[in-house]
């Protein structure tokens, strides 16, 4: 059997050919679009928003479980945020600076997300409900609450000091980009450095083998949650203020590019593997893709059948590479056969 170290180098090594591959054909077949400055902005501005969704899935799926409600806490944390930054001119007038209340509003953002993840933690612990069940079901809670909230209507009118997190630049860099880059490297710190990493990695191996250890399985489970909420958190911090408002049901439509980005990017869904720089090219690859479809007018509805077609292929692909291929798996039973 090959180990899981080898099973991860090969992944990598896999996705950065087909990533390099994907670049080189959008820059011959579509030059004078895709090879542009501002193409390549448009780019690295759209993808950190999908991007935490999936790395708060894989986080989970390392684990062995999912979570499936990210994009729900994101639009619940970010209500949250948006009625305290749409208060900033009755804040102001009472002497409450701008900078004061874009502390507060991804403050209470980033409650919110870390309350959802501990609420979906403990779903899953306390209470026994499977991973993909319970996030399911928190899915519908966290929207429904959201848009109890909002009445479903959108919430507007926010500092322009806040727009900078969604729209600014730093040297010709967009802000949604660095923010994304500083998040991914304190990740993999976290999964290669860390102890919890480590009981997350061995938890989605062997729950047995972690518990026998020593480790409260509980526990690790809870803290993963925990993050995957708090990325949902950010996600929504960049959303809102990309947009300048909040309405319930922003980036619904994210949930399947998340899933898919994190099994594209080596996560196995069983758990015990996954990593940043996998997920980070997969990113990169479905991001290039997606602005090729987007330069040849494809419908949305043909992408969103693209994005399943990938998904099922690479979930088949994953299968038999953990449990064997068929081929392999028969030829090995003709050679016990012929041998015995």
């Amino acid at each position: 059997m090959i180990g899981e170290a080898r099973i991860v180098k090969l992944d990598n090594l896999t996705l950065l050919v087909i990533m390099v591959g994907t670049i080189l054909a959008m820059s011959i077949f579509l030059p004078e679009r895709f090879l542009t400055v501002t193409n390549f902005q448009s780019m690295s501005s759209q993808f950190p928003e999908y991007g935490l969704f999936a790395m708060a899935i894989m986080l989970t799926m390392i684990t062995g479980g999912i979570d499936l409600s990210v994009v729900s806490v994101a639009n619940l944390s970010g209500v949250a945020g948006a009625l305290v930054l749409a208060s900033h001119v009755k804040a102001q007038a009472m002497g409450i600076s701008p900078g004061t209340i874009i502390f507060l509003a991804i403050l209470a953002a980033l409650v919110v997300s870390l309350i959802c993840g501990w609420f979906n933690g403990l779903l899953i612990t306390a209470v026994g409900v499977p991973a993909i069940i319970a996030t399911l079901g928190t899915n519908g809670l966290f929207m429904g609450i959201a848009i109890i909230l909002t009445e479903g209507h959108g919430i507007r009118g926010f500092p322009e000091e806040f727009l900078f997190i969604g729209s600014g630049t730093i040297l010709g860099i967009p802000m949604p980009l660095i923010i994304f880059i500083g998040v991914a490297l304190l990740v993999s710190l976290m999964l290669k450095k860390s102890a919890q990493g480590f009981k997350m990695y061995m938890l989605g191996s062997s729950p047995l083998v972690t518990r026998f250890s020593g480790i409260s399985n509980n526990r690790v489970i809870v803290k993963t949650y925990l993050m995957s909420g708090l990325l949902a958190g950010i996600a929504a911090i960049i959303i809102i203020s990309r947009v300048n408002s909040m309405r319930p049901g922003y980036g619904y439509a994210y949930l399947l590019l998340a899933v898919l980005l994190a099994i594209l990017g080596g996560t196995n869904p069983e758990g015990g593997r996954g990593g940043v720089l996998g997920l980070c090219m997969a990113i990169v690859i479905l991001q290039v893709l997606q602005s090729g479809l987007n330069i040849l007018s494809f419908s949305p509805f043909l992408k969103k059948f693209i994005w399943g077609l990938i998904l099922i292929l690479f979930m088949v692909v994953n299968y038999y590479q953990t449990n064997g291929w068929p081929m392999r798996n028969l030829v090995r039973g003709g050679v016990k056969t012929g041998a015995s």
